[in-house]
């Protein structure tokens, strides 16, 4: 399948998935990576993906794990047919559903606790505090209010299966709005930082909240992605060419 005009088709995890995405407007890299690598689904699981885009993230979570039915939701009407042509393109057309909905509608076509996981980059760059992107498409895929940030995640939370997890990826700033949302107390919380290298603070983390759970909050070690010559360490390479889970 041709790259349609004002895209690209982008290769991940090594070229085992193929993806076409607009040249403008928000485009997956890193963050679509890392979340999909830090689902610890199994086969035959039903997984969400709130605000999919062209679907990387859910569809490299796909080429790690096979046999999920995934259901990926999505505003834009063009990201939404370029997640379906890539679900085509990567052969996962019939276990590959596409839904269009604005997530802070709390679609009722969406139905409640259904997902044994429910993964989520969402738009969390707090409007309040900076400048959002010059493009509306992107502007609208990364940036929202605070308290729409916690209305996305309360709407994840409602999603998950009772024994269900929801999984984010977001930057440190913005983990009290997330536990807000997803566990006011901190119980079944797992907290993961990404960190660029060693000594350097976290830009993102990654939130794992399993449903139900007395356990209390946990920080775990985190993954340092690059080496102090920039090039990315062993256990990166790991998840970002060879589609292996994120470990800790």
């Amino acid at each position: 399948m041709a790259a349609q005009p004002n895209t690209t088709i982008d290769a991940f995890l090594g070229g085992r998935v193929q993806v076409c995405q607009t040249r403008q407007g928000f485009r997956a890299g890193l963050d679509s990576l890392m979340l999909a690598a830090s689902v610890p689904a199994r086969a035959g699981d039903s997984v969400c993906d709130l605000g999919a885009g062209v679907g990387t993230a859910s569809l490299c979570l796909a080429a790690r794990i096979g046999g999920l039915h995934i259901t990926a939701v999505e505003i834009d009407d063009e990201l939404a047919a370029l997640a379906q042509a890539n679900a085509e393109r990567n052969e996962h057309a019939q276990s590959y559903q596409v839904m269009i909905a604005d997530v802070l509608k709390r679609p009722r076509t969406l139905k409640r606790q259904s997902f044994r996981h429910v993964l989520t980059n969402p738009p969390y760059h707090d409007i309040a505090r900076g400048t959002r992107a010059p493009t509306a498409a992107k502007a609208r895929a990364t940036s929202s209010h605070a308290r729409d940030l916690i209305e996305w995640l309360r709407f994840a939370r409602t999603l998950a299966h009772p024994q269900g997890m929801v999984t984010a990826i977001l930057p440190p700033e913005q983990i009290p709005q997330a536990l807000q949302a997803l566990s006011p107390e901190g119980q079944g919380v797992e907290i993961i930082p990404l960190w660029p290298k060693q000594g350097a603070p976290a830009k993102r983390l990654i939130i794992r909240v399993r449903m139900n759970a007395r356990a209390p909050l946990l920080m775990q070690p985190g993954l340092v992605l690059h080496r102090l010559d920039g090039k990315p360490t062993e256990e990166a390479e790991a998840v970002l060419r060879h589609a292996a889970a994120l470990t800790t």
